[in-house]
């Protein structure tokens, strides 16, 4: 009896172990480049965010290995505070700033230009996670393990409607033309932008700050955008909207006559 106990003990206990392996196969001994505590120190100097209710310094994760955020932002809205981030998202300070960026400058001016009404959420469905790339075996960290990255899924626009990556990348010509038109424009502002057409990416849009190259700016986006991104006003609010009354299909430089063509061929 004492040796049957003792085997099952032994067996529960590699089944533990190879349990562990599975869920921890990344490289304890990956290192931790410079350049990510640099980024975020210079970021949180330059105040490129304002502490508010909805935009929240938290304390410092660590991990196991080399993740872990020296200095976390927990998210839960951008844009004023008119954009919720859901759910929470807890990133670090140049990817706050970067989506920050985006949204204001090209979501909610293709939102406008293409539905008449802005983007109120964004659905992100992964911010911060203790990861591979793509969870394989082997593989080096993700930038989600060091908060520098954010999977994002849709959005809800101000009447309540969505739109989706997995359902209308492809879908009709307006809310297709709008998710071409923001991953376009995100390919100019985040270092890598991976969406539909790229393993595992079908149903998202992953946007980092990572890395590339020998000098680090380089930027890789995939699939290639396939169309132009039109030039539109930055997004100011509602308000601004009414008092100038903006046209959203061109800017001010941009006269109707030669306003940009957003028909995006697929």
């Amino acid at each position: 009896m004492l040796r049957r106990v003792a085997y099952l003990t032994v067996v529960f206990g590699v089944g533990l172990a190879l349990a562990g392996c599975a869920l921890n196969f990344f490289s304890p001994f990956e290192r931790r480049a410079a350049w990510r505590d640099h980024e975020e120190r210079a970021c949180m100097a330059s105040r490129a965010f304002v502490a508010s209710a909805y935009v929240q310094p938290v304390r410092k994760v660590n991990d196991r290995g080399a993740c872990g955020i020296a200095r976390p932002l927990k998210v839960s809205a951008l844009v004023g505070g008119g954009v919720s981030l859901g759910p929470v998202a807890t990133i670090n300070c140049p990817m706050t700033a970067a989506v920050e960026r985006w949204l204001a400058q090209s979501v909610q001016p293709a939102a406008m230009a293409w539905f008449g009404m802005p983007v109120v959420e964004v659905q992100q469905i992964s911010a911060y996670a203790c990861r591979t790339k793509n969870n394989e075996r082997g593989a080096s960290l993700s930038e989600h393990a060091f908060g520098n990255a954010l999977d994002v899924a849709g959005f809800t626009l101000a009447n309540g409607h969505t739109i989706t990556v997995k359902r209308d990348w492809n879908g009709a010509i307006n809310a297709k033309s709008f998710l071409h038109e923001i991953f376009a424009a995100a390919c100019q502002q985040f270092k890598t932008v991976l969406g539909p057409g790229v393993k595992y990416h079908g149903d998202h849009f992953h946007l980092d700050l990572a890395h590339h190259g020998r000098d680090g700016v380089s930027q890789y986006c995939r699939p290639e955008p396939d169309g132009v991104v039109p030039l539109r006003p930055t997004y100011r609010g509602p308000d601004l909207i009414a008092r100038r009354g903006l046209d959203w299909g061109v800017t001010g430089s941009v006269p109707a006559s030669a306003e940009v063509d957003h028909q995006f061929d697929n």
